[in-house]
This record gives structure tokens, C-alpha cells and sequence, in this order.
């Protein structure tokens, strides 16, 4: 099995894979990094700069999971785009559960990258993923 934690790699699915999850996230730079992809779930690496955000989006039939490895974020979500009333600020360590059809966004309210870990069921971004910067992830939604 693959025990490592450098990101010369971009996606080890669908082999056995074992690896440090926090660290990983820290050292990444990119928007985004798809790091394992299987048929059934997919975990990406995102880093957000300060004052920066996910981007409000909704995913029709992944189920998602969010967690804080570096930083604090606010977490809005709700049924439309328009009103994301649930808000809640998430810490290192802490992560949150976002069922499908839901609107979403995570804001960086810290004041340094915020870094997060996050697993889609199903997989929601191609195999290798690697989106270096928010701007280019949109260009290629």
C-alpha cells in the first residue's frame, strides 16, 4: 500500500490507498486536487485564500463532506441560491455534512489559505482533477 503524503501525484483511485490527510492538505497550493477517485467516492484537497471562497454551488446527486485541516471558514447552505440561511463558523478538526441538492458555500474568515479536505459519494470532478486556481475550476464547470 501507498503510504505518502507528497502531491507529485494527483489521483491514486482506485488502488489501495493510505496517506495523511492534514498534511497533504496543508501542503497543497491548488484551488483544487482530486487525490483519489473510486467509483463510489472521490476526496479532493481544496486551498482557499483569505477572504476567499468555495463559490455558492449545488450538486443535484452527490451527497458531500467538507473538513477544516488549516484555518476558519464560515459554512452557509440552503435551498436556494439566493438565501443561504444556515451559517455556522468551522474550525480545524471540524467538518460539515452536506446532503445533495443543497446550496452551499465555504468563505475563509481566517487570516491565512484555508485548507480543506472534501469527499463526494458519488465522485462529482473527473479522475486527476487539478484545478490550480478558482477562476480556472469555473472556466471548466
Amino acid at each position: 500500500m501507498n503510504h505518502n503524503t507528497c502531491m507529485g501525484k494527483s489521483d491514486y483511485g482506485t488502488n489501495p490507498y493510505v496517506a495523511n490527510i492534514e498534511e497533504m492538505a496543508k501542503e497543497n497550493t491548488n484551488f483544487r486536487t482530486a487525490i483519489w477517485t473510486g467509483c463510489y467516492l472521490q476526496m479532493t484537497l481544496m486551498s482557499i485564500p483569505v477572504c476567499g471562497d468555495v463559490g455558492v454551488e449545488i450538486h443535484e446527486d452527490t451527497d458531500q463532506f467538507i473538513r477544516v485541516e488549516q484555518g476558519i471558514a464560515m459554512v452557509r447552505m440552503g435551498e436556494c441560491k439566493e438565501s443561504l440561511q444556515f451559517k455556522c463558523q468551522i474550525c480545524q478538526g471540524e467538518g460539515v455534512f452536506i446532503p445533495l441538492g443543497t446550496w452551499h458555500n465555504i468563505i475563509n474568515i481566517g487570516k491565512c489559505p484555508l485548507k480543506l479536505s472534501s469527499i463526494y459519494a458519488p465522485p462529482h470532478h473527473k479522475k486527476g482533477t487539478i484545478h490550480r486556481t478558482k477562476e480556472i475550476a469555473e472556466r471548466k464547470m
